[in-house]
């Protein structure tokens, strides 16, 4: 199976948060235009370099949902969310059946999905380019002006693959 792409419809998720709260984005898509799906593992160096990208999305935008997801156990989560700064819900696919149901084939793995639960953006790895657009996405959902994601103090490559 191939990572999920941009048109394809993206399958519901019912997955509980590290503190056991549940999850349905099917339920979140009624409320919000748009969510932001990341699926990671907390030993993957290129999510370790990419979340803190998401949580300022997540600052410059607090009203539209961004869902980390993690592969690893509750403990490894609540530990990274901590480690990275992280403050949007890390939902737990410790099964992995949303991993297989995305067709993940790398971590990080980011999903835009639309409220006519349709994907509209897919990145595998990092991808400044595709993040930077899904910053403009993001705002246009939350009715704002885009802020930067990036500062010339960074220092980002343009790809780092998953």
């Amino acid at each position: 199976m191939v990572t999920l792409l941009a048109g394809t419809q993206a399958p519901d998720l019912l997955l509980r948060d590290v503190d056991g709260v549940r999850y349905s984005l099917y339920q979140r898509l009624k409320e919000s235009p748009v969510v932001l799906l990341a699926f990671f593992k907390v030993s993957c160096p290129v999510c370790q370099f990419e979340f803190p990208y998401l949580e300022r999305l997540h600052r410059s935008y607090p009203q539209v949902p961004i869902w980390g997801i993690s592969q690893d156990d509750a403990d490894a989560a609540t530990s990274f969310k901590r480690m990275f700064g992280v403050t949007f819900p890390i939902l737990m696919d410790s099964s992995l059946d949303s991993t297989v149901q995305y067709g993940l084939t790398n971590v990080p793995s980011v999903f835009l999905v639309g409220n006519n639960k349709e994907i509209r953006q897919t990145i595998v790895g990092f991808d400044k380019k595709q993040l930077e657009q899904v910053n403009l996405e993001l705002a246009m959902a939350a009715s704002a002006s885009s802020k930067p994601l990036f500062s010339s103090a960074d220092e980002v490559p343009e790809v780092r693959p998953g």
